[in-house]
């Protein structure tokens, strides 16, 4: 009987250790990855969203006066200009157009940038960008300001082109981006070149200057100097110094409209003695609170 009752009784007693002992704690979730500041800058802050807005005003205000004038000045740099003499091709009686880069000028990559700071041990190559170049086209958004700006100079008679590095194996998943960015038209070789495109060059220039055998570019827009002119060269003090002598400062917020770019490109060179001169470093005598 008191064996009959002790079997009878069991489970019982073993529901109420089991009630008694405290839960299994689950697993700790896995850290979400860092943004990188510069991405939290250029993707997310208002700071950058300020200062893109600020640089298409810029761009619209300056091209509303420059069509008031009867005779147009170009900002494409002529065969054979310097960063010391910087001759502009004579566009006289051609109709205007601006020019500019796609990729953190007009359109941002949020899709990539998401990947590049989720993996960032996947080092950054060629094959990847052209990857992205052919299937990002739904996870890009415009540029704060671009998609107004681009619509104003539309409505002035300025023709809208984009001159980007993307391969000219992407040309119809990047028409499909700034169209559907709100950014297009931008069919492939009559408002949007690519690289491979004229010259097969890296560089621009050939594809400027043969957007310019027909249009009067009187604007040119984008987040690195060589979207500019090829001319930028050197070391990023020398880059830096020629970006700030008369000649070259006075085309920028006129004919030369530079986006923000914290995140890639040619901006982000330079050792300790190019960014923080000998005499300009300070070093805190009191470091460790006494």
């Amino acid at each position: 009987m008191r064996r009959r009752l002790a079997l009878l009784l069991a489970p019982a007693l073993l529901a109420g250790c089991a009630a008694g002992m405290p839960p299994a704690s689950a697993p700790a979730p896995a850290p979400a990855p860092t943004v990188p500041p510069a991405m939290q800058y250029l993707y997310g802050s208002a700071e950058a969203a300020g200062v893109s807005e600020q640089a298409f005003n810029l761009l619209v205000d300056a091209m509303r006066a420059e069509m008031a004038r009867p005779v147009h000045t170009g900002a494409v740099l002529a065969p054979g200009a310097t960063l010391t003499d910087p001759k502009a091709l004579d566009c006289a009686g051609k109709p205007p157009a601006a020019v500019f880069d796609v990729d953190e000028t007009v359109l941002l990559n949020l899709g990539l940038e998401y990947h590049d700071a989720v993996h960032p041990e996947h080092t950054s190559d060629g094959t990847r960008l052209d990857r992205w170049a052919r299937e990002g086209a739904d996870k890009v958004l415009p540029v704060p300001g671009a998609k107004d700006a681009l619509a104003a100079l539309r409505s002035m008679g300025i023709a809208v082109l984009f001159n980007t590095n993307r391969g000219n194996d992407s040309a119809a998943a990047t028409e499909d981006a700034l169209v559907r960015a709100g950014l297009g038209p931008a069919k492939h070789l009559e408002q949007l070149w690519l690289k491979g495109d004229v010259d097969g060059q890296p560089g621009k220039d050939g594809r400027r200057w043969a957007i310019s055998d027909k249009y009067c570019v009187i604007a040119l827009g984008g987040d690195q100097l060589g979207d500019f002119t090829d001319l930028f060269t050197g070391t990023a003090g020398e880059r830096r110094a020629a970006a700030m002598t008369p000649a070259v400062s006075s085309l920028f917020g006129r004919r030369w409209f530079i986006l923000p770019n914290p995140v890639y490109g040619s901006g982000l060179k330079g050792g300790f003695d190019d960014i923080f001169p000998p005499g300009m470093r300070w070093e805190d005598q009191h470091r460790g609170g006494q």
